[in-house]
C-alpha cells in the first residue's frame, strides 16, 4: 500500500487544531501538529485566517485526506454556529485542493483513540502521546486533531477488515 498522508482538524473559531499523520498500513507516523490561533476579532476575518492557514498546510504537506470533527450541539447555539462556520471553511479549503473529506463525531473519535466515547481531553492527550510515540504531551487542540486523523485510520482499517 502506498503511504497515505492525512490531515486531521479540530475546528474552532478562535483556535483550530491540526494534526498530520502518514499511514503505510503497518505504521502510523507523526508528521506535524499545532494550532491555528486567530488574530482577527471579526468572524469573517477569522474564517479567512482558517482558510488560508489550512490551505498552506495542505500545500506544504500534500495530504490526500481531511478528517474533521462533526459539529455537535451543546448548550450554546451561537458557539455551535461559529464552529460550523469554521468547519465549513476548512472543508472548502480541502475540497479546493482535491482532498477526500471524512467527518466523525466527538464520541467516535474518543472511542477510536481512548476506547470509550466520553473520554476527557487529558485522556485523549495521553493516548495520542502514547500511540504516536511523542516525547511530550501535545497541546489539547492539536491532540484532538491528531485523534481525528487516527480515528479515520482506525475506521478505514476496520472497514477493510470487514470487506
Amino acid at each position: 500500500m502506498q503511504p497515505v498522508c492525512l490531515l486531521g482538524i479540530d475546528p474552532g473559531s478562535r483556535l483550530t487544531g491540526f494534526g498530520i499523520v502518514r499511514d503505510d498500513d503497518r505504521y502510523i507516523q507523526y508528521v506535524s501538529s499545532g494550532c491555528i490561533r486567530m488574530s482577527a476579532t471579526a468572524m469573517p476575518a477569522r474564517l479567512q485566517e482558517i482558510f488560508n492557514n489550512i490551505s498552506q498546510l495542505i500545500q506544504r504537506h500534500q495530504p490526500s485526506i481531511l478528517a474533521i470533527e462533526k459539529v455537535f450541539m451543546h448548550k450554546n447555539a451561537d458557539a455551535a454556529l461559529k464552529l460550523g462556520q469554521a468547519r465549513g471553511v476548512a472543508i472548502v479549503a480541502a475540497m479546493q485542493q482535491g482532498l477526500q473529506v471524512f467527518e466523525y463525531t466527538p464520541n467516535e473519535i474518543k472511542q477510536a483513540v481512548v476506547g470509550h466515547g466520553h473520554a476527557d481531553k487529558t485522556q485523549v492527550q495521553y493516548m495520542i502521546q502514547r500511540l504516536l510515540h511523542l516525547s511530550a504531551v501535545p497541546q489539547a487542540d492539536a491532540a484532538d486533531a491528531l485523534a481525528v486523523a487516527l480515528c479515520h485510520v482506525q475506521t478505514q482499517k476496520f472497514y477493510r477488515y470487514l470487506a
